[in-house]
């Protein structure tokens, strides 16, 4: 892993109050989210278990990822530690689907609440940038407190983010066995 600056295990107090809100999922699949964010990273020998699961490369340890929320079926919002001495709300967010689905979602913490506040969870974001938006209120005053980034649609968010990691699928390919 690259060496980041700062507390790399530090829940940051913005998913802490994420973690806070219900996502609502429509029941036909239609608009809302499938988020379940959790109240604090899982641990580094889960996240260890859980990229050695995903790729079949049991020499991996998960030190890249923080890993703070899931979807429905299991598919996973996560921190990836890729920028050298950066903090960890710097980093960029991605969403690695149960099926092996992947995207980057935001380029970083404060863009990632702005693509909750249009109403995109990970998994939507990163598999569905094209779907309406569907802002809530509640998530973009959470973002306007927290975010030091401007505010802009999730779908020129997830495109920026796209666009600045372009090697991001084909990198996870290569860890795979």
């Amino acid at each position: 892993m690259s060496e980041m600056s700062g507390d790399g295990r530090r829940f940051p107090a913005a998913l802490g109050e994420v973690a806070r809100v219900e996502f609502a999922y429509g029941e036909d699949g239609e608009g809302g989210v499938d988020f379940e964010p959790y109240g604090a990273f899982d641990s580094a020998e889960e996240t260890t278990d859980w990229i050695r699961h995903w790729t079949g490369n049991h020499e991996l340890d998960g030190d890249d990822f923080r890993v703070f929320g899931q979807d429905g079926t299991g598919g996973l919002a996560a921190i990836w530690c890729v920028r050298p001495g950066r903090a960890l709300d710097e980093q960029p967010v991605v969403f690695l689907g149960s099926e092996g689905e992947r995207g980057v979602v935001a380029g970083n913490l404060s863009d990632f609440l702005w693509v909750l506040a249009d109403g995109f969870g990970p998994m939507e974001a990163a598999l569905y940038p094209e779907r309406p938006a569907c802002p809530d209120a509640g998530l973009t005053a959470l973002a306007e407190r927290h975010a030091r980034t401007p505010r802009r649609a999730a779908r020129e968010i997830v495109a920026g983010a796209a666009a600045e990691f372009p090697s991001f699928s084909g990198d996870l390919d290569a860890l795979c066995r």
